[in-house]
């Protein structure tokens, strides 16, 4: 089952603090990563999971959507080891990992985060992985990757 990172923080400070979009949309997504929980929208009309949130569903228009919970679970479609930094917060971090998860129960979606752990550790697609969810103090949790135990 997702677990809290051993670790306080996987990311150094001076980051952009992420949050949820002006208009509201996306708020449902980082209340439940709060709770250590995933969401996604899905239409109500075709059942079809979409990441990022929108106002319509992408596959058959319509405007009804909800936010369904789905377990903190996928598995690796992409992935990179990053030599370069893409923020100068990062530098000292490097190398990381970044993978491109795709969720077991919304078919489709895929989140980006870290892959916990030796950052010159063998990645290969395909590979479970369980979510971490690392809180902030500054009151928002990211989404972080490590292989299954199970």
């Amino acid at each position: 089952m997702a677990e809290q990172s051993e670790r306080r923080s996987y990311l150094p400070a001076g980051l952009p603090i992420p949050s949820a979009a002006p208009d509201g949309l996306d708020k449902e997504y980082w209340e439940a990563t709060r709770r250590h929980e995933i969401r996604i929208q899905r239409c109500t009309n075709c059942r079809a999971f979409q990441f990022p949130a929108e106002w319509i569903c992408h596959k058959c228009h319509a405007l009804e959507m909800e936010w369904v919970e789905v377990a903190p679970r996928g598995v690796i479609y992409s992935w990179e080891r990053v030599w370069h930094p893409a923020h100068r917060a990062l530098a000292e971090a490097c190398p990381y990992l970044v993978v491109v998860v795709e969720l077991r129960d919304a078919p489709g979606v895929r989140l980006v985060g870290n892959l916990l752990g030796d950052p010159r550790q063998e990645v290969r697609i395909d590979t479970p992985v369980d979510a971490v969810f690392e809180d902030h103090d500054e009151g928002y949790t990211l989404i972080q990757w490590q292989p299954s135990r199970d």
